[in-house]
């Protein structure tokens, strides 16, 4: 299991903003990560006092992270990502504060190449799922706009 420690290490995510605890599970197609970051009150990602479901796209957003950079093992440095869209998104919460314990972050690579991935992601809690969707993620996104007519 690789901890807190080793997650703020490899991703860009720093300080109150490293959301993610600990990789439980991880291939090449998918990890499995677990935060509590969710209890905290000082979370960087609550308004009005609470924390909505909706910022589980940020928790599932930095288990991709890492997932590049596991992937991208210890030769080399991962690329930066973007999250460039996220669909079929579904709450089935409201919020996430107010769960006790950890939430459980999955992501699978569906598809991609060497600069465009797709992610399905899901956030849970105790065996409930609390959201899921696709994500889109373009890495090294200056190499796209060199592309570009």
């Amino acid at each position: 299991m690789l901890d807190r420690a080793w997650i703020a290490a490899h991703i860009p995510h720093q300080g109150d903003m490293c959301l993610l605890d600990a990789v439980h599970d991880w291939s090449a197609e998918a990890i499995t990560c677990a935060a509590t970051s969710h209890t905290d009150p000082a979370n960087p990602l609550r308004t009005g006092g609470r924390l909505g479901a909706a910022n589980g796209i940020e928790y599932a957003a930095q288990a991709m992270a890492i997932h590049g950079a596991l992937l991208a093992g210890s030769e080399g440095q991962p690329r930066q990502g973007y999250l460039t869209s996220v669909r079929g998104v579904t709450l089935h919460a409201a919020r996430l504060d107010n769960l006790p314990g950890p939430l459980t972050v999955r992501a699978e690579r569906l598809s991609g190449d060497a600069n465009n991935i797709l992610y399905q992601f899901a956030v849970s809690h105790a065996d409930r799922c609390l959201l899921e969707g696709r994500a889109a993620v373009v890495i090294d996104a200056s190499v796209l706009s060199k592309e570009q007519p």
